[in-house]
């Protein structure tokens, strides 16, 4: 405004003074004219809201028989239902949501000797088999032996027992010859390898004497680096968060039937991610068939 006339100066004038274009001048009133808009995501509008799909992860979640399953496989489930959405857009709505299962942050390191992999491309090539121990209220501390396949995943034989000697160890490994090669004879089962850590169990006389009876080969993991014997150490850990840590049993049966029921809940609901997102039972049958 001038002092002298009382009057506006121009644009124009204005704007040559202070070096600025009309044009933005121009948008700036036009943007304060127009009532402010709140942000929205950009990109087509999608057919389920994040209301609604944070509903479906919940009955998904619910349904589900396992409780440590991830933003992938909940993904997946969702697509039965009609819903087929981003992984990332289930992970930020689980993680807003305090739906993902707690995890424990990796840790770097190095090659530990041994860069190859211990997955196999056929079942009944490589199985490993470890153990735990979980409480009962009358038994006290008792064990519990696995046997799992490196290929399909499945448990193909387990036990519990009060006393976690070596031949409750054999338990699983019987049960397992039996199930896959259909008898239990000398040489039955050559050219299966079984991997195992040096605990007493593995490492005695007569574990070792039936394993050679029966044609398998020992193939123990390395000191100290239970990476080796890693499928079967991370199924341990499912085994513990999905059916011991939840149940307080009163007696070895009651655990043994408990156990018993998951077990087979897992070989036959399990998603195995590396598989297509496919059971266990499912990926034996279909890799026995194309064998056959």
């Amino acid at each position: 405004m001038s002092a002298g006339t009382g009057r506006r100066y121009p644009v124009t004038m204005v704007c040559a003074v202070w070096c600025v274009p009309r044009s933005t001048v121009y948008a700036q009133r036009g943007q304060a004219r127009r009532p402010a808009r709140t942000p929205q995501k950009r990109g087509p509008r999608t057919l389920v809201t994040d209301a609604v799909l944070l509903e479906e992860i919940r009955a998904v979640l619910k349904a589900s028989a396992f409780h440590t399953e991830g933003h992938r496989k909940v993904r997946v489930r969702l697509r039965p239902r009609g819903i087929y959405v981003g992984k990332n857009r289930v992970l930020r709505l689980m993680r807003q949501h305090r739906l993902l299962a707690p995890y424990r942050r990796r840790h770097a390191h190095g090659d530990r000797a041994h860069a190859g992999t211990i997955i196999t491309a056929r079942p009944d090539e490589l199985w490993g088999t470890d153990a735990t121990k979980f409480w009962t209220q009358q038994e006290g501390w008792c064990w519990f032996f696995g046997a799992i396949d490196h290929c399909s995943e499945d448990i193909v034989g387990w036990h519990v027992a009060k006393r976690g000697d070596r031949w409750a160890a054999l338990e699983p490994i019987r049960q397992g010859v039996q199930q896959t090669h259909g008898g239990y004879a000398p040489k039955i089962a050559l050219g299966l390898g079984l991997r195992m850590d040096w605990g007493p169990q593995y490492t005695a006389h007569q574990f070792l004497g039936e394993l050679r009876w029966l044609g398998i080969r020992p193939s123990p993991s390395y000191v100290g680096e239970p990476e080796c014997n890693g499928i079967m150490e991370r199924w341990i850990r499912t085994l513990k968060e999905e059916c011991l840590y939840l149940h307080d049993f009163q007696t070895l049966e009651e655990a043994r039937q408990v156990i018993g029921e998951f077990i087979e809940t897992y070989n036959r609901e399990w998603l195995i991610e590396r598989h297509g997102h496919r059971t266990p039972a499912d990926v034996r049958q279909a890799l026995t068939r194309k064998a056959a």
